[in-house]
Formats: structure tokens, C-alpha cells, sequence
């Protein structure tokens, strides 16, 4: 029996955005005649073909199977298939084309944080509108939208991803919270903003510190000055090694300001860290000359060593900063010269004997 003049166009099974299913059991009766046999005609098998942009035919799959599975399409987008039968003898006519359409390419998170870091508020209110992705998941840096949102100081993005559920709580791999980043990058709109969103200024990384040490770090007086009329803490003591915000400060951009700042609203410029170090012998081996000045008039105790017998002088000497040395060793003179006055003094005043 010769092949079917046309079979019945495939049936569409499970289409995505990039694949399409097709298959044709019903196409086998079709070759067989209705007989259920091929008369001797031989094993049947078929072709699938695809229009192709010029509006004709490619074939793009030939065999006995009687399921196809079209990979590596366009989202949103219109393919047309038919299908014949050949047998040992002859070839089918085509069957009528069908037309199938991919799906909407689901939305991820990386489509959420793009949006994001392009600040397209549009575009991430229609991704976390479609329902696909969590506000909160975060990228592969471990930063959620709303991180990436304050770090970059994209105040409208905020107010989308807070519209839609997003938390402030959330924490990067190392403890890290929005406000911190916020902080760290001097964007104080921001921090107001995310004040009003209920942050805190109590909430502790990994190592123990608060939004204060890392507005410290990222030397932002103007944000820092405002945490502390906001009734942020300037004295809290990190985990890791027992320093306060003005420790960071000496450690690392050594900002006289900031450091007045936190003395100001009662910082202790005495503060002993876990090795016995205060904040003037850091910034002392830090070469920070103008801090250390300041440490030292603000109260700051030069003489004092920390828990190996070492002063702040010895730490800058060690480190080779020559300004710093130079000016603790003309105060340690002059607080010598003073100490024998005030004893040459109490030997004049001591009453004689007669």
C-alpha cells in the first residue's frame, strides 16, 4: 500500500520559551492506510520541516521516531512545522502547516539585579510584578536588590523593592545590611531613607560592627555627623579586636573631622583595644600625624603602653613615621622639662629646718 496522500499536521506538546515538542502518533494509521499494515511497503518513517525566514521549507529532522523536540528558539516567537510520511516506495504529501509559539522567557533574579543596577525602575517593577522572582533573592555576590539599590544609591529602586516586600534585615555573606553598605558608601539620602524603612543602628556584621564603624571606614563625615544626631552609638566595640569606630578611624583614613565628631559624642580617645592599643598608638603607626595631634589634645594618653611594654612613639618609630616621632618625642620632652619644674618647685616650697 502506497504512503497516505497527507497526513494530519504534528500535535504540539510542551512548549517553553526555547524548546517545542512535537509528535505524530495518529500519523502512523495515516501511512499504514488505515490498514494497520503497510501492504509490504516496508518500515515507514517521517520528515519534519521548518519554515525558515524566506518563507520556505528546511527539513530539520528524518526518522522512525513519532516525537520531535525543537531546542535553542526565540522567546515569543511564531515556527510553523509540517510533517509527511515515507515509505519504501513513496513520500506522502505534506500535511497542512501548524503554527506554535514560544513562551515568555522566565524572569530570574539576574534579570531583577540588572535592572537594578541600570536603575530601570520600570524594568524592575514589571519583572517583580510578573511573579517569577523573590524581592529578596540575592545575587552571586550575595547582595540582594535592595544592597545593590542602597550601595548605589538608587533611592526610587528602594522604594519599589520596599513597595513589594523587600526586607531590610537581610544580610550579605560577611553580615553586612543595606545600611551598612548605604553608610560605607557615603549616601546619606539614602541612610535617612532607609532609617524611615525601620534599619537600626544596632545590627552587627560578622565581626561585630555597626553601620558606624563602616561610615567611619568609608570616611563620610556629613553621614557620620548624622548618625549621631540620629542617636547612632560612637563608642561600640567591634568583636573581632575590641575597636570602636574611632579606632577605625586610625586605622584607616586617619580623618581628623570625623574623629572630632566621635570625641565630641563622647568617644574615649583612652579606649584599650585587645591588645592594649588605643586609638593614638594606631593612628600613631598609621603616620596619621594630624589625628594623633588631635588625640593628644583631646585627652589621649602618650605614655601609656600597650600589653608588650610599647608606646604609641615606639609603634611610629617602628613604622618609620618620622613626622609622628618628632612630635611625640618633643612632647614626651616637654612633659620631662615640666615634671622636673613641678619637682624643683616642691623642693623650693619645702619648708627648712633650723
Amino acid at each position: 500500500m502506497s504512503a497516505p496522500a497527507r497526513p494530519d499536521p504534528p500535535v504540539v506538546g510542551k512548549v517553553t520559551h526555547h524548546s517545542i515538542e512535537l509528535y505524530w502518533d495518529h500519523a502512523q494509521a495515516w501511512a499504514d492506510g488505515g490498514a494497520g499494515d503497510t501492504g509490504g511497503a516496508g518500515r515507514v518513517h517521517f520528515c519534519l520541516q521548518e519554515e525558515d525566514k524566506n518563507r520556505g521549507f528546511a527539513t530539520i529532522y528524518v526518522g522512525y521516531a513519532k516525537t520531535y523536540t525543537i531546542e535553542g528558539l526565540d522567546p515569543l516567537t511564531q515556527y510553523r512545522y509540517r510533517l509527511r510520511a515515507v515509505s519504501d516506495d513513496e513520500a506522502s504529501g505534506f500535511s497542512p502547516a501548524i503554527t506554535v509559539s514560544t513562551t515568555r522567557e522566565p524572569l530570574t533574579s539576574e534579570h531583577l539585579h540588572k535592572a537594578v543596577n541600570n536603575n530601570d525602575v520600570q524594568a524592575v517593577v514589571q519583572i517583580l510584578e510578573a511573579g517569577d522572582v523573590g524581592v529578596d533573592v540575592p545575587d552571586k555576590y550575595g547582595l540582594t536588590a535592595l544592597m545593590s539599590a542602597s550601595q548605589r544609591g538608587f533611592s526610587g529602586i528602594i522604594d519599589v523593592l520596599m513597595k513589594c516586600g523587600a526586607s531590610v534585615h537581610e544580610k550579605n555573606s560577611s553580615g553586612k545590611n543595606c545600611l551598612m553598605l548605604a553608610c560605607f558608601a557615603g549616601h546619606l539620602d539614602i541612610v535617612k531613607q532607609l532609617r524611615g524603612y525601620g534599619c537600626d543602628w544596632e545590627t552587627r556584621d560578622l565581626g561585630g560592627c555597626t553601620a558606624m564603624h563602616w561610615a567611619c571606614d568609608g570616611g563620610h563625615g556629613q553621614v557620620v555627623e548624622w548618625m549621631i544626631h540620629d542617636g547612632a552609638e560612637v563608642d561600640v566595640k567591634d568583636y573581632k579586636s575590641g575597636w570602636t569606630p574611632l579606632f577605625r578611624v586610625a586605622a584607616l583614613n586617619g580623618d581628623p573631622q570625623i574623629a572630632q565628631l566621635l570625641i565630641s559624642a563622647g568617644a574615649d580617645v583612652n579606649r584599650r583595644d585587645k591588645d592594649g592599643k588605643t586609638p593614638l598608638m594606631i593612628a600613631a603607626l598609621n603616620g596619621h600625624k594630624k589625628l594623633v595631634q588631635l588625640l593628644v589634645e583631646s585627652g589621649a594618653d602618650f605614655k601609656v603602653k600597650n600589653e608588650f611594654g610599647s608606646r604609641a612613639v615606639e609603634m611610629a618609630h617602628t613604622f618609620d613615621r618620622r613626622p609622628v616621632v618628632k612630635y611625640l618625642e618633643e612632647l614626651q620632652e616637654t612633659d620631662q622639662e615640666k615634671r622636673k619644674n613641678q619637682r624643683v618647685q616642691q623642693v623650693k616650697l619645702r619648708p627648712t629646718s633650723h
